[in-house]
């Protein structure tokens, strides 16, 4: 039987995340950091639990509806590749380069790799308000549950206008910024190549494997498999809000709140 692409790259990417499932069970490093300003660990399967409900969530709502493919633009193919390369570069050069500067230059530097007339993206379909229910479900399991991250020690104590700009930065630096390039460009440039699902893991995997820089522990293959099972799994939750609904707001909301978790009782 034939492999098509669309599969090679499926099954690459499912193998990746089993793989690393269970490099990590065999290690016994089955806690993960879940959050970059600080050491403090969570069992590796309560930041999965959230992004599997939500998964569930999107697949269950009757009016979410795959779009149908639809051709990409001239060029479709060099600017996916270009993408996922620029990603790759982001994630060498944040363990090359570290620091705060250096990852903001890096990533303000992974949109110019577009060309001003390759700003292309899907239609969406008709779901504007689909989304609510697989959000809401994981906001619900993420905040509310035994699942909740503890909060960092103290984040308010350089006060509350401190910390609020902090959230507005990040929201800004991490959530806006990452979603547009890895979901609604790079994503959508893939799923054109190999299909909505193979587009999903991809980019996932891609979004996932920088974070080792800022949340890796110096055992670089621990790390990866770390982040494959942190941030990947989110990640295809992100990956399939936006195949499924083509709104940014979901992303948004789910991004932010991931970033804001651990410092968002400082506000109570």
């Amino acid at each position: 039987m034939r492999i098509t692409g669309r599969a090679a790259v499926l099954g690459a990417g499912l193998s990746v995340f089993a793989g690393s499932a269970l490099l990590l069970v065999l290690t016994g490093h089955t806690g993960v950091r879940y959050s970059a300003d600080h050491d403090g660990t969570v069992p590796l399967w309560s930041r999965s639990v959230p992004a599997l409900v939500g998964v569930a969530l999107v697949l269950l709502t009757p009016a979410a509806r795959p779009e149908p493919a639809r051709p990409g633009p001239a060029g479709v193919r060099v600017q996916a590749w270009l993408l996922a390369g620029a990603a790759l570069a982001f994630a060498v050069v944040l363990h090359l380069v570290p620091g705060e500067t250096a990852y903001l230059v890096a990533k303000l530097a992974l949109p110019a790799v577009l060309l001003r007339r390759s700003r292309w993206s899907p239609t969406p379909p008709d779901a504007r308000w689909a989304p609510v229910a697989p959000v809401a479900g994981w906001l619900l399991v993420s905040y509310a549950t035994p699942l909740a991250p503890p909060a960092v020690d103290d984040p308010a104590a350089d006060g509350v206008l401190v910390l609020l700009a902090a959230l507005v930065v990040g929201f800004l630096a991490n959530a806006l910024l990452e979603e547009l390039f890895y979901r609604r460009w790079l994503q959508a440039r893939w799923e054109v190549l190999v299909g909505p699902w193979a587009a999903i893991v991809l980019s996932s995997l891609l979004w996932a494997v920088w974070h080792t820089a800022i949340q890796g522990r110096g055992d670089l293959l621990v790390d990866l498999a770390s982040a494959v099972l942190n941030q990947g799994v989110t990640g295809v939750f992100l990956g399939l809000l936006w195949a499924r609904y083509r709104r940014l707001w979901p992303l948004l909301v789910v991004h932010g709140a991931v970033n804001a978790l651990p410092l968002l009782p400082g506000l109570l």
